[in-house]
């Protein structure tokens, strides 16, 4: 068992399962999942959105990231929701799950389901649930995925990652395309190596490039890759590889940007910042010859002109960026004012239209309640993840009384816990949360009832 998964019911996921559980004993599952908007529990249906139609020769991609904490509710409402875009594919850039504890959907299905989710249970179903509710959930929709600084905590690892998801990693068009770029070694390769957690692929003609800083840094083999892709996107010379424009997607934000605080120029790995700068510099290089857009997660919130800070812009225009961590992950306070460009405390993706000449236009799309889907309406019983939830009405329920004395007790020591672990310098960033079982604390709403 992992020392950094930890069992950890939140104020809100502890409010809203024990509200849950309470309404399932008094009035059973199906009432609890009834809405009052519609008899069949599905609740309200939001009205179609009219999305002007492509003009010839435009598609539209879709991309977001941070899928973990809520993302087997938030990523089935981002894939029917973006149906109307007809995207091409989906693009998720890396934190799947939390694996340093157990995602509260995770917890809060088996708690609803009257299980309860160890960590070591829950490491090995974290990845087969991600696939399971996450990726199933855009159907036929090819979908790629990147890897983040969550896929290889301890026990898991990047050669884990590679091995489950090479399926996604490596699918045809991105197979295809290593074995254009370098032939001999595809040919050398055996069927037992993962490959690599880096890649790109070409479409429409429109190099599409992610890159792992999953552990906050790009390793010199990864950084000659990238130096050759980009200068075979700049030449012309090849009439099998014409590019008119570049899209690099990664987990962690280059330095020096508005959110430099959560990103390579903020880590403590030595290589963090100088290898995210030379990355930086060759993609402001490219842009002397072709169109580049960098796409960024990690940090919770959608996020536009990243790259627009003094720092950045002594080395010319600043690189278009984006920060779209809104796939499912628990909320982040935003580095400036609220505004159009920077969102708070929002769901959503990040939807590209490709015009015919290989410029893109970029628009955020936001998830609401009535965007989730009837089947995830009905597994999870309510969308506690979405809304303020602080307008649910409380209601006295009286619990049996074993199990009011076992809620104080477990209230009582995740107290005791967080007090003991206030100002303490020597907490990490994966340092143990409080945390109880799902049992006692979904009844925790009720010892004052």
């Amino acid at each position: 068992m992992s020392r950094f998964c930890r069992i950890q019911f939140t104020p809100r996921l502890v409010f809203v399962t024990g509200l849950l559980l309470g309404l399932a004993q008094l009035c059973g599952s199906s009432a609890a999942q009834a809405s009052p908007d519609r008899p069949d529990g599905r609740g309200t249906e939001k009205p179609p959105v009219s999305v002007p139609p492509l003009p010839e020769g435009s598609w539209r991609f879709i991309v977001s990231g941070d899928s973990r904490n809520c993302g087997d509710i938030v990523m089935p409402a981002i894939a029917a929701q973006s149906v109307q875009f007809a995207p091409s594919f989906y693009w998720h850039l890396g934190d799947l799950r939390a694996i340093y504890k157990v995602d509260e959907d995770m917890a809060f299905a088996a708690a609803v389901n009257g299980d309860f989710l160890s960590c070591s249970l829950y490491l090995s179903r974290a990845w087969p649930d991600f696939i399971d509710h996450q990726i199933a959930a855009f159907g036929n929709l090819p979908v790629y995925v990147g890897i983040g600084n969550h896929e290889i905590i301890p026990p898991k690892d990047r050669v884990q990652f590679r091995q489950q998801f090479a399926a996604w990693i490596d699918q045809p068009t991105v197979h295809d395309q290593r074995a254009a770029d370098d032939p001999a070694s595809q040919k050398g390769s055996t069927a037992t190596e993962p490959p690599q957690s880096y890649f790109h692929w070409i479409q429409s003609k429109v190099d599409f490039i992610y890159l792992d800083n999953s552990s906050d840094c790009f390793l010199p083999a990864e950084l000659d890759w990238l130096k050759l892709v980009l200068e075979k996107d700049a030449s012309d010379s090849d009439p099998k590889h014409v590019v008119n424009s570049v899209v690099v997607g990664m987990h962690e934000a280059l330095p020096d940007s508005v959110a430099n605080y959560h990103s390579m120029g903020d880590s403590k790995v030595s290589e963090a910042r100088s290898s995210g700068e030379k990355v930086y510099d060759m993609l402001v290089a490219f842009r002397k010859h072709k169109p580049v857009y960098v796409l960024s997660t990690h940090s919770h919130f959608y996020l536009e002109d990243i790259f627009d800070t003094p720092e950045l812009r002594k080395k010319g225009e600043p690189l278009p960026g984006w920060i779209v961590g809104t796939g499912g992950a628990e909320r982040y306070k935003l580095p400036v004012p609220p505004s159009t460009k920077a969102r708070k405390d929002v769901y959503g993706y990040l939807v590209g239209t490709l015009a015919a000449k290989g410029t893109i236009e970029f628009a955020f799309q936001e998830i609401q309640e009535a965007d989730v889907p009837p089947t995830t309406r009905r597994d999870y019983l309510h969308l506690w993840c979405i809304g303020a939830l602080l307008t649910i009405p409380r209601i006295r329920i009286r619990a049996p009384e074993k199990l009011r004395r076992t809620a104080r007790r477990y209230l009582f020591q995740t107290r005791h816990r967080q007090n003991a672990n206030r100002g303490n310098p020597t907490n990490s960033r994966y340092a143990p949360r409080a945390f109880s079982t799902a049992r006692s604390s979904a009844w925790a709403l009720f010892i004052d009832s």
